[in-house]
């Protein structure tokens, strides 16, 4: 009897234990909107398994990857709300709340990656960063460059007046919207999710993106003619809800913050590396990749810079400091 009673106590320790480390262990739900096996997938889950093997009972993230959340703003909106606390993808969707971080939508603004980590680095984006941390509780953990951005099309384009009245998906960023506009196209709005059927069926008949993500998405399936305009030099990022990041620990804070850094970096060189690869496999699987000169393309967007700040798409000088960097 005595020995029952005892094993009875000490099962009773055992999962009392185990019930308090379970409840200190705390879930951070991670969502990302990218297709499976693109850029943003791979590292958000990187960054997921850096942060699950260093903070072992203490923290745990659970990365929702796909848009089983819903589109990138409505994800973005949910970690405002704390209902998810992380997101990762591209700086370009808080131009929503911070109307700078527009330029980095905005076509040729950057002359190569190394532009792009340059201005990331400057004090100008540090303060736009800030700005979003205090009026929209959203922290930027690590940001940097990945991807140019190419044109998918139903059709060949070979110039800009090939652009003229094409019916173009773009995300649901302002600053997309004004520049496809500006080189001639009609632009719509579709959940990335929904492009590749858009583009089989001629809801819409050209679209654009990162090279590995719309290859994940068999964009070049949907439409054959991929052209390399590298309009865009994307951009990745991982950020948390200020509120849940601020109640963490400084070790956990700190966990965070290098798996996200690593993540990000980790994000850039991989991308920079398969491009060249991707382009192939394209060509491989039916898709017609070819140049073109966007020397005029090049024109039309800066000829319209001054018009975008008039229209207050983005602080008037900012993307002429940028030009000085």
């Amino acid at each position: 009897m005595r020995f029952v009673q005892s094993l009875a106590v000490a099962i009773g320790v055992a999962v009392a234990a185990v019930a308090s480390t379970a409840s200190a262990q705390q879930t951070i739900v991670f969502g990302g909107s990218d297709a499976i096996g693109g850029t943003f997938d791979i590292q958000n889950k990187l960054f997921t398994k850096l942060v699950n093997e260093r903070a072992t009972g203490k923290l745990r993230v659970n990365f929702i990857a796909g848009e089983q959340l819903g589109p990138d703003m409505q994800v973005i909106e949910q970690m405002m709300q704390s209902s998810v606390q992380m997101y990762g993808d591209v700086l370009d969707w808080y131009a929503n709340f911070n109307k700078d971080f527009a330029v980095f939508g905005w076509g040729f603004t950057f002359r190569d990656a190394n532009h792009v980590q340059k201005f990331i680095d400057s004090q100008i984006y540090q303060e736009m960063a800030e700005q979003l941390r205090q009026k929209q509780g959203i922290r930027v953990l690590a940001a940097s460059t990945t991807q140019p951005r190419v044109l998918f099309s139903r059709k060949p384009v070979q110039s800009l007046a090939d652009l003229k009245d094409m019916k173009m998906r773009v995300p649901e960023i302002k600053t997309y919207l004004a520049l496809w506009e500006t080189l001639g196209t009609r632009p719509s709005r579709l959940a990335w999710a929904e492009v590749p059927l858009g583009l089989r069926t001629g809801v819409v008949e050209a679209a654009e993106g990162p090279i590995s993500s719309a290859y994940a998405a068999k964009m070049h399936e949907a439409a054959k003619y991929v052209t390399r305009t590298d309009h865009i030099l994307s951009t990745a990022h991982i950020t948390i809800n200020e509120k849940f990041f601020a109640a963490l620990t400084p070790d956990l804070q700190k966990i965070l913050t290098d798996a996200a850094k690593e993540a990000v970096l980790a994000s850039r060189e991989q991308a920079s590396k398969e491009v060249d690869d991707i382009v192939e496999k394209m060509k491989k699987e039916g898709a017609t990749v070819s140049a073109i000169d966007t020397k005029v393309i090049n024109e039309r967007a800066r000829d319209a810079v001054a018009k975008m700040e008039a229209e207050g798409l983005w602080s008037t000088g900012l993307w002429q400091k940028i030009q000085a960097m």
